[in-house]
């Protein structure tokens, strides 16, 4: 898109009580803010105007020209499911965040304060690997029930970051490579990444596959019925307890990740006999993935902030390493992701996509 040596990007990630951003000259973080959010508005979308003026001062603050930025990237929302790679927003994208097409979330709003940002500076704005990233395979969106599809939805920022950073350690591109990788999170997702497309992977937002610090994990059938039968409980209140409520929160009594992290070092009975088993149902989800990949793996990948835990990946590494070389990149580069696949746009070695409504 241009000759420039040094670009200057903007990213934004919208969290529920604040707002990342940081600015990055090529992949150089040259600064960085979480800019708590003052009007606590109940919808999103009446923060709009907020964040973005909240955003704009706090740049102007530091000193820095508004238009020496060259793009802005927001994290992106539930769309409808797209590939991978970086994409040009548009206004058939903000009309479909605004509309919630693929269900509501405060990461909508990242793609709509870039493109508001990038608009008034008439420059372009983009948004990177977004959750609703669906390259699965026919067949592994197949389910016993005819009517019952699979769904991908997952950590595909992450979880792509990661695979182009090992593919580097390994002198190969991502597109040369077999890559398992395990976002441990709120969430957990295993995705089999055959030649940079993510072929399978288990819906982490929905809580299929392993269980992880909130979500239940998949469940017995008959159980699960039971117990949405005889808890009284809406259908509502349900998904809350499964999807926000279950896992190690549920377990430990604990509503903060941190708190995991510190009853792991106090080596506290309880914690580290849940931990071990959140390992054993991981690497289960990691063998299935071998499977998926036919056994042609050239790596496998512990990310997110619980692979923190020396003592998680351990018990992982432990029943997964004769599958392949396991390599830990603990929390994640959100931030830097999004300015990375910015860049590659910028400097040409990559075609920004355009979204469209088919």
């Amino acid at each position: 898109m241009s000759n420039k040596q040094i670009f200057r990007i903007l990213v934004i990630n919208p969290l529920v009580h604040s707002t990342k951003i940081a600015i990055y000259e090529n992949d150089r973080n040259i600064f960085e803010q979480n800019i708590q959010l003052n009007d606590q508005k109940s919808d999103i979308y009446d923060q709009i105007e907020c964040r973005k003026n909240a955003i704009v001062d706090t740049i102007i603050d530091l000193g820095l020209n508004l238009s020496s930025l060259d793009a802005v990237c927001g994290r992106g929302g539930l769309l409808r499911p797209i590939s991978g790679g970086t994409y040009l927003i548009n206004e058939k994208m903000i009309l479909d965040l605004q509309n919630e097409v693929n269900g509501k979330h405060v990461s909508n709003l990242g793609a709509i304060l870039a493109y508001q940002i990038a608009n008034n500076l008439n420059i372009h704005s983009f948004i990177v690997d977004p959750v609703v990233v669906d390259e699965m395979s026919p067949i592994a969106k197949s389910t016993g029930l005819p009517e019952i599809k699979r769904k991908s939805i997952f950590h595909a920022l992450n979880q792509k970051f990661t695979a182009m950073e090992l593919a580097k350690q390994l002198n190969k591109t991502y597109e040369e490579i077999n890559v398992i990788s395990a976002h441990i999170d709120g969430g957990v997702t295993v995705g089999a990444h055959r030649r940079g497309e993510v072929i399978d992977v288990n819906n982490g937002f929905d809580g299929e596959g392993p269980f992880s610090f909130e979500r239940s994990g998949s469940l017995p059938n008959n159980e699960l019925i039971n117990l949405s039968s005889h808890a009284s409980m809406s259908e509502h209140q349900l998904k809350q307890k499964l999807i926000h409520h279950s896992g190690l929160k549920a377990y430990l009594d604990v509503k903060k990740m941190d708190e995991v992290k510190t009853l792991v070092r106090q080596k506290d009975k309880k914690a580290m006999e849940v931990i071990e088993v959140m390992a054993y149902q991981i690497a289960k989800e990691i063998g299935k993935m071998a499977a998926v990949l036919e056994g042609n793996v050239d790596g496998i990948i512990l990310t997110g902030n619980l692979a923190e835990i020396s003592f998680l990946n351990e018990h992982i590494i432990r029943r997964v390493s004769w599958i392949a070389d396991v390599y830990t990149f603990p929390g994640e580069s959100t931030l830097l992701a999004l300015a990375r696949g910015t860049l590659r746009v910028l400097q040409g070695r990559e075609q920004a996509k355009e979204y469209e409504i088919v």
